[in-house]
């Protein structure tokens, strides 16, 4: 399957629709935590690793707080707003230097992973619709 991403101009804030939460229902928590794991071991190897924490302990600690997220913006329990409180991305992700490249990379890993999840086509594409305008939130920078 082939996922499009849409062009992005910084500083916008497109209407965002939440996920399908069917695709929740097919994945099952354990399901998006793995989908979020094998995302971030990409991310891991990408040319924008130092996005992320250094250490072990902190990346692992990282893909939790993102697979809370997701499991939450899909409609499951709201351990995210539990755990870390409300969730104010764009907030979260002010100290680090978002661009189009850093966006395609992060989308671009999750058109991989997607790929490889065992679910309909339909529900790919609704996380993906939400992914793909959700990213142009967290971009906050025009350097390169």
């Amino acid at each position: 399957m082939q996922y499009k991403i849409t062009p992005a101009q910084f500083g916008t804030r497109p209407p965002v629709n939440l996920p399908n939460p069917e695709f929740l229902e097919a994945l099952k928590e354990e399901g998006i935590r793995k989908m979020v794991s094998n995302h971030y071991d990409l991310l891991k190897q990408s040319n924008i690793r130092g996005l992320f924490p250094p250490t072990e302990e902190g990346f692992e600690k990282a893909k939790e707080h993102s697979a809370d997220f997701f499991i939450q913006i899909c409609g499951g329990p709201k351990y995210f707003n539990e755990k870390r409180g409300a969730p104010m991305m764009a907030a979260r992700h002010s100290p680090f230097k978002i661009n189009q490249e850093a966006r395609r990379i992060w989308l671009e890993s999750y058109a991989i992973v997607l790929n490889e999840l065992n679910i309909s086509d339909d529900l790919k594409q609704s996380f993906w619709n939400y992914i793909d305008i959700f990213s142009i939130w967290m971009m906050n920078s025009n350097e390169n």
